[in-house]
């Protein structure tokens, strides 16, 4: 049994809050300048050459990337052969993203109550999705998540007679309705099966896998590249002043589900989707 100090867990999450506010991940950045050099439409090519020197700067400079700092998200996979000694688990969590966000000068934009709207002044709490497995480290991703995107994201309970071509129209509809709201060019996280819930964090969690990778099935993995295809089709561009790029890439994640259900998810993440992780 491998013991792991709380404060190791909330000093790793306040870098992560740091480095992932301040830094492209290499995937995105990668997306962005191909999209730049194969964009052929001027003023598009223009805005994104502009979206590069951004997040150029913003690492430079050790600034946010967006002035949405983003709601932290914290996906843990937390070894089974590791004992978590000095406090309290989720607490740590809420600890570094505390400091990471007080420290690093980021943005806090998290309310305490969903109606009652009073800042927490800190960015916490965060959103922790724990998943217990075999081993004995915690590899720790923290994705900041603006709400520009997140505000654009649907869920659909699909009946079992749906077709493929029924979720490629409604992900190619999600991003025509959201046009310029989610700050494109964006990235698209799509979740299908599982339940209501379910479906809805294996989008989030597929804005969190590199841009450049496909689904290793061959079915879904045509399926992104369908989606990515027809969304870039519609013309709304980078910031929706038009041209080919209005996403980066299509992410599907999927899960068993019910005999009578097929939920869909989508879930949208700008053209910063900001991801960090690391391993303690």
């Amino acid at each position: 049994m491998r013991e792991i100090h709380v404060r190791q867990i909330a000093d790793a999450i306040k870098d992560l809050c740091i480095e992932a506010n301040n830094i492209l991940p290499d995937d995105i950045e990668s997306c962005m300048r191909s999209s730049y050099e194969e964009e052929d439409f001027p003023l598009a090519k223009q805005v994104l050459g502009d979206l590069i020197v951004n997040f150029q700067t913003a690492r430079e400079q050790g600034i946010p990337i967006c002035q949405d700092t983003g709601m932290a998200v914290v996906f843990v996979k937390l070894g089974q052969d590791v004992h978590i000694v000095g406090g309290d688990y989720e607490a740590a969590i809420h600890q570094g993203v505390r400091e990471g966000y007080l420290e690093g000068n980021l943005r806090c934009s998290v309310v305490d109550d969903p109606l009652r709207r009073v800042n927490t002044n800190d960015n916490t709490p965060a959103v922790i999705h724990t998943a217990v497995v075999p081993g004995d480290k915690i590899s720790i991703t923290v994705a900041p998540k603006g709400f520009g995107s997140e505000n654009m994201s649907r869920l659909k309970m699909f009946t079992p007679s749906a077709t493929p071509g029924d979720i490629v129209d409604f992900v190619v509809e999600t991003v025509e309705i959201a046009s310029g709201n989610p700050c494109p060019p964006v990235v698209v996280g799509v979740g299908i099966g599982g339940d209501f819930e379910l479906c809805a964090y294996l989008a989030k969690k597929a804005l969190c896998r590199d841009a450049s990778l496909r689904n290793p099935d061959d079915l879904y993995g045509a399926l992104e590249a369908e989606m990515l295809y027809k969304i870039n089709a519609l013309g709304i561009g980078p910031q929706a002043f038009g041209g080919r790029t209005t996403a980066l890439a299509v992410n599907i994640e999927t899960y068993p589900t019910h005999i009578a259900g097929l939920p869909v998810a989508v879930n949208m993440g700008c053209h910063v989707t900001r991801h960090k992780t690391t391993v303690l």
